[in-house]
């Protein structure tokens, strides 16, 4: 069984618009989500073997808040393939994780990341930004996952229940 983590980037700004998409930061909002979602994962024991994040300025601020929060410790893995990606881009880029990594989560944008969770688990649920699903995975090798591949979805967390106290 493998385990993987879903997360949608944190709230980004729009206050400047000579940046392009790719570039737009977090905003405030974003800034203080991001840790709480590292903390979250933290405090659930499910502190990722690898992270995977889009290219983009705010799906890569994302992951690092989150990585320093959960005591994450290896390098965080980017790939442009995950900006703007569908739900088919999350899973080829999955098949090729090392299969020493049981727990993986990848950081990226919606409408890609609720249509995988949708995809993995058969249920729709809505991703807001800074949300973050767990789903247990029916395979001992990642390259065995694929668009028929049904997964479990354990949990799934959004901004407005990980607050700080």
């Amino acid at each position: 069984m493998k385990i993987l983590l879903a997360l949608r980037h944190a709230k980004s700004s729009w206050n400047n618009s000579q940046l392009s998409d790719h570039e737009r930061p977090l905003n405030k909002r974003g800034k203080k989500n991001a840790p709480q979602v590292g903390k979250l994962i933290k405090t659930e024991e499910l502190t990722p073997d690898l992270i995977i994040s889009s290219t983009a300025e705010r799906a890569l601020t994302t992951a690092e808040a989150v990585a320093l929060a959960c005591d994450y410790e290896n390098e965080i893995k980017t790939t442009r393939q995950l900006y703007h990606a569908a739900s088919s881009t999350y899973i080829e880029v999955l098949q090729t994780v090392d299969n020493a990594h049981e727990r993986v989560m990848v950081v990226g944008h919606n409408p890609g990341i609720e249509d995988l969770v949708e995809q993995l688990t058969e249920n729709w649920e809505r991703m807001p930004t800074a949300a973050l699903a767990y789903i247990t995975l029916p395979i001992d090798h990642w390259s065995e996952l694929d668009e028929e591949t049904v997964g479990t979805l354990q949990n799934l967390w959004q901004p407005r229940e990980m607050n700080d106290g």
